[in-house]
Parts: structure tokens; C-alpha cells; sequence
């Protein structure tokens, strides 16, 4: 049995045929946000980014073909460029003159561990849940997979290696706040070994972890509109275009299914104020919002965006201005 290399997978395999999800781009940290360079996923703790889902269809291999992100550099005028001599400072009655003597000096900056997502809900497995083939243990740290007849082996043998701690990204070095150890390149800090060992791995806690995703009854909208068209705005970050679902489903209605990268969801029918041309309405997936371009049937005003809302007794003026 070979284990496969490619990032998001590490399963072990027999086929090399067998097909493998993965990320083939190398993963990009940059101001505290985390994601992989091949999709546009990006999250703010590192359990949300272990859980992007892989992006890409291939085969196993054992052979890591990832590209590295090449490290930028400042051009030089010179190859043994030297910085200029400070200029000199006038001194009067033993005082500077200098504004750089008046300003109070700067603490260093200290590294900040990653925000910790929310714990699990169970530190041990339920022994009444099966444990499913191939499944990953959930502690930080460990690689450690489950295989076929997990359940019927004694839990008692297994040794959990892991990392209690977050992980700390700070000035380019990375490593885990609960051991001393630094590195700078990200598959040496996935190697780096856990700190702590405990019976048993956690492959499904309770049961209830994988268990859909945080359902949002609403999110804010907004909408302006000309005369024949009402362009409409649904804020909600992070939505992920490859599953979301937009029906124009008739002409009063829109049915929203709207999945996120931080396992959010936002489902639900939008019942419009008045109908609409469902061929010529078009729909646009963005980074924060999702913008719903509606066509009207009948050239009217519309005083709200959904039939069962409160009405904002706005008028859009439509054609010339009357005289009084």
C-alpha cells in the first residue's frame, strides 16, 4: 500500500489508478488569511483551512509535484548595494533637534496565534458510531487514518501522537504554540511531530461533527432599480460558485441554495414583489454577496424587494417629470 502525496488527500492506495481530489497549488498565508493558490477559498483559523474542500480531479501519486511559491524580493540598484550613512544630528544645549529624538520607541510586534475555531464536541469517540474507512483523526497533528476493521480492534492499542496547541504563523516561521519548534517551509511544519500522546485516536467524536452544515435562516439585502430592471444584493461571504444553486424557478419566485467555504448555508424560496422575465434575470456569485439581476414583466415601481415584507413606500420616477 503507497499513501498518496497530494495535499487535501493522504489516503493510502493500492490502484494507481484510483481517483484522488486534491489541491495542486501550494498553500498562501498572507495577512492572516489562509487558503491554497488553486482556489479562492480563504479562511481565518487553520482547522478551516485543513477543511477546504480539494478542487481537483487526478490520480494518486507518491511523488509531491506541487510548485513552491517563489519567495519576492526587493530589486537593488547594485548588487552590493550599501544603505547611506545616517545623516548627522544638530545638538542644541544638549538637546536634539532631531523629530526622531521626541518619538517614544515601538514594542516589537509579537507573534499571534492563529484565532482557535470552535472545539470539538467530544474528545473521545462514541462507541456506538461506526467508524467509516479511510477517515482521518481530527486531532491537530496526527495523520493517523482508519481502516476497514478499525471497529473491531482494540481502541486500547491505538497511540494518538498530537498537537493540543494552534498552529502560529509569525514573519514567515511556523510551528504550534504548545512546542518550541520553528520552520519555515509549510510540509516541514506539517511534519513536524506531536507533543503530546493519548489512547485512542478521534476519528468521529460524538457523531454529530459531519453532520450538515450552520443553516442561516436569513441574510441581509438590499436593491435599487431603474425601470425595467431591479438589481438586487445578498451579502454573504464566501459562497462557493461550483455548488451554489440559483433557480429562476417562476416568475414570482427565486430558489436560493447557497453553500460557503466556512460550512455555512443559506437556503430558502425569495418570493419577489412583482414577476419577472425568468429568461433575461441573471444571477452573479462574488466575493462578499451574491447580486440577483431581475427583469421586470411590467414597468413598475417596486416598494420592496420580497412580496412578504414591509413595503418602504418608495417611488421610482419613471418617464419625464409633470409640471405643477
Amino acid at each position: 500500500m503507497n499513501k498518496c502525496v497530494h495535499k487535501g488527500c493522504g489516503k493510502t492506495f493500492s490502484d494507481p489508478d484510483e481517483e484522488c481530489i486534491f489541491h495542486p497549488g501550494p498553500p498562501i498565508f498572507h495577512e492572516g488569511q489562509k487558503g491554497w493558490k488553486c482556489c479562492k477559498a480563504r479562511v481565518l483559523t487553520f482547522d478551516e483551512f485543513l477543511s477546504i474542500p480539494p478542487c481537483t480531479n487526478g490520480r494518486h501519486s507518491t511523488v509531491d509535484e506541487t510548485p513552491t511559491v517563489e519567495p519576492t524580493s526587493k530589486p537593488q540598484d547594485t548588487e552590493d548595494a550599501v544603505p547611506p550613512p545616517p545623516k548627522p544630528i544638530a545638538v542644541t544645549n544638549g538637546r536634539s533637534s532631531s523629530p526622531l529624538a521626541t518619538q517614544t520607541p515601538q514594542a516589537p510586534q509579537q507573534p499571534v496565534a492563529a484565532p482557535s475555531a470552535l472545539p470539538p464536541e467530544s474528545d473521545s469517540d462514541d462507541p456506538s458510531v461506526v467508524v467509516p474507512a479511510e477517515k482521518t483523526c481530527r486531532r491537530r497533528g496526527c495523520t493517523a487514518a482508519s481502516s476497514a476493521d478499525t471497529g473491531s480492534l482494540k481502541r486500547d492499542d491505538e497511540n494518538c501522537v498530537y498537537h493540543p496547541g494552534q498552529a502560529l504563523f509569525h514573519e514567515g516561521t511556523k510551528g504550534w504554540t504548545c512546542c518550541k519548534r520553528r520552520v519555515l517551509d509549510f510540509d516541514e511544519f506539517m511534519k513536524i511531530e506531536g507533543c503530546k500522546r493519548k489512547k485512542r485516536h478521534l476519528f468521529v467524536g460524538s457523531g454529530k461533527q459531519d453532520v450538515g452544515e450552520e443553516a442561516l435562516q436569513t441574510v441581509r439585502h438590499d436593491f435599487y432599480q431603474t425601470p425595467t430592471t431591479v438589481i438586487a444584493s445578498l451579502y454573504l461571504k464566501k459562497v462557493d460558485k461550483q455548488r451554489a444553486k440559483i433557480d429562476f424557478a417562476t416568475p414570482v419566485e427565486v430558489i436560493l441554495d447557497l453553500p460557503t467555504a466556512d460550512m455555512k448555508r443559506y437556503k430558502t424560496t425569495l418570493p419577489l414583489f412583482a414577476p419577472i422575465d425568468i429568461a433575461k434575470s441573471t444571477a452573479k456569485v462574488m466575493g462578499t454577496k451574491v447580486e440577483l439581476t431581475l427583469i421586470k414583466l411590467e414597468v413598475a415601481s417596486w416598494s420592496a424587494l420580497r412580496s412578504d415584507e414591509e413595503r418602504t413606500n418608495e417611488i421610482t420616477q419613471i418617464g419625464p417629470a409633470g409640471r405643477a
